[in-house]
């Protein structure tokens, strides 16, 4: 009897020892930069919670909250955050680092934006010349900014768009393959372009407008709506995102010597 209390004891452990992690839906633009590579053993080894990210355009993966298939979600548009929290699918959103988009092009720059800091005036010339745009058409965090911004031109994207512009319905990396190999322009996070490698002739054409902020959010699904979320270590994990330690972490997240994320929680 005692050998197979022992042995049930032992084999128990495995399985407590598995249900200690979480499920975070976020963005690919935080997992293809490679920040949650550097963040997340510096949260294992802290608290002995693994986290399994689930990265997708932000509009799936908040749907993916919805649906309470995830405990936390980790995106980057806050108007839909905002929502989400607001019809009770989230508890509260807390800020937690921001970057900015960048708009990429081909250095012999068809549409002349190279000479400009203005993002809505470099689209309309994007539009003007019908040069080749590559677009992520996957209702992600980028995806919306890149609609709000035609929409700041004067573009109205679902009907002025031709053959010139390149639904790619993925990723933000596949999007820069795709912008990279029609020599065509692209709205991306910072991020992601700096871990990029596959430019081809692809170069930053319009940066530091004000417009290009890019500000990221975290939640915790909310237990009301789906009681299986795992609520404790969910809110483990976003203390420490949003503590000294986590947000020193972001900051000292570098590639080729660039910080690619600025921690800006308010606690």
């Amino acid at each position: 009897m005692r050998l197979l209390l022992a042995l049930s004891s032992l084999l128990s452990f495995p399985i407590e020892a598995q249900q200690r992690f979480i499920t975070v839906a976020s963005t690919t633009s935080i997992e293809q930069s490679g920040l949650f590579k550097h963040l997340l053993p510096l949260f294992d080894k802290k608290t002995g919670i693994q986290v399994r990210v689930v990265a997708l355009g932000t509009g799936q993966a908040l749907d993916m909250g919805r649906r309470g298939d995830a405990d936390v979600v980790f995106v980057h548009a806050k108007l839909l955050e905002e929502k989400f929290v607001a019809e009770g699918y989230g508890v509260k959103q807390f800020e937690v680092m921001y970057n900015d988009f960048v708009l990429v092009g081909p250095k012999s720059d068809r549409a002349r934006v190279g000479d400009t800091k203005d993002i809505v005036a470099a689209l309309q010339k994007v539009k003007a010349v019908q040069a080749p745009f590559a677009s992520r058409g996957d209702k992600s965090g980028t995806h919306f900014a890149e609609l709000e911004l035609w929409a700041l031109a004067g573009v109205d994207i679902a009907k002025d768009k031709g053959p010139w512009y390149r639904d790619t319905g993925s990723g933000m990396g596949p999007t820069l393959n795709t912008a990279s190999g029609m020599n065509a322009y692209a709205l991306t996070d910072r991020g992601t372009w700096f871990s990029f490698r596959n430019r081809g002739d692809l170069v930053i054409a319009v940066e530091g407008d004000q417009r290009l902020f890019n500000q990221y959010g975290v939640m915790l699904v909310n237990p009301a709506k789906h009681p299986h979320v795992k609520k404790d270590m969910g809110q483990v994990f976003i203390g420490w995102i949003i503590s000294p330690e986590g947000q020193n972490a972001i900051a000292d997240f570098k590639i080729g010597g660039e910080q690619l994320f600025f921690p800006n929680a308010k606690r």
